[in-house]
């Protein structure tokens, strides 16, 4: 049975607006930031003691692929200039953040992750894996977590609030990216402003459909075996309307997501610092 997201929601509706419209004014307690180093964003998020969104910033991301850092100076000075940001809109230092890794990553490109925060000025306090930020936000302790990046798509099986089995593919938002421009013979910097309008959705999707679709088989054979009911999906490239549904259709298995996805783990993040 899918949990229930209301509370959920709400929570990340507002920090969308935070995001997009500024810092709230008060909140309680110390500060708590998480860095989320994605392959298409960057997204620096804070909460309060009580896990109540603050404050957000997003860039667009060209220093990581596929979980991997490949321009450790350029993370480093993003996420400093988004810290400085942040502190300028808060009116506070902030001094501490955790990051996260998505499943299957090895030691040397978590370790890479977590130098490029402690680089940034931040005393590293936790690395927590992106399923389990994920599920915090959510609140769920049973279920498929599909966590829909740029360059990967991740899948993570809870049971009882523990992560019983992972997996990372290579597909992901990027290789939507890469059929729209070849379908519309186009530059990729083009395809992805055209895929991010939400206004051309029903001219993109079935474009990029197939690729959904080879996301949904991939969660599929995943999860074979395992005792889930739902699944649910997080991450900027399943924003499109129709892409809980094909999963639905394609595994078999209730598919839910959550109101703003692209911000579901960088909460999470911040919420487990």
């Amino acid at each position: 049975m899918a949990a229930d997201l209301t509370t959920a929601n709400a929570t990340l509706l507002e920090f969308e607006r935070l995001v997009e419209e500024g810092a709230a004014n008060t909140w309680t307690g110390e500060l708590k930031v998480g860095v989320d180093l994605g392959t298409a964003n960057i997204l620096v998020s804070v909460t309060d003691a009580e896990n109540r969104p603050v404050a957000g910033v997003s860039t667009p991301s060209r220093v990581v692929r596929d979980g991997i850092v490949v321009d450790y100076v350029g993370a480093i000075q993003t996420v400093r200039s988004m810290k400085a940001r942040l502190e300028e809109n808060l009116g506070v230092r902030l001094t501490k953040a955790a990051c996260a890794i998505p499943p299957g990553i090895s030691s040397g490109n978590t370790k890479a992750i977590g130098n490029v925060v402690e680089a940034a000025d931040f005393r590293l306090t936790r690395i927590v894996d992106e399923p389990t930020a994920a599920a915090s936000v959510l609140g769920i302790k049973d279920g498929a977590v599909v966590d829909v990046g740029g360059g990967t798509t991740g899948i993570s099986i809870l049971k009882d609030g523990e992560v019983i089995f992972t997996a990372d593919e290579p597909t992901g938002g990027t290789h939507m990216t890469l059929v729209l421009a070849g379908f519309k013979r186009i530059s990729t910097d083009e395809a992805e402003l055209i895929k991010k309008d939400r206004g051309r959705e029903s001219e993109v999707f079935p474009i990029i459909r197939p690729v959904v679709d080879k996301m949904a088989s991939i969660v599929a054979g995943a999860v074979r075996g395992y005792e889930v009911d739902t699944i649910y999906v997080v991450g900027g490239a399943c924003c499109f309307s129709e892409f809980a549904g094909i999963f639905e259709k394609r595994i078999g298995i209730p598919t839910v997501k959550p109101a703003a996805p692209l911000l579901v783990t960088p909460l999470g993040i911040a919420m487990n610092a």
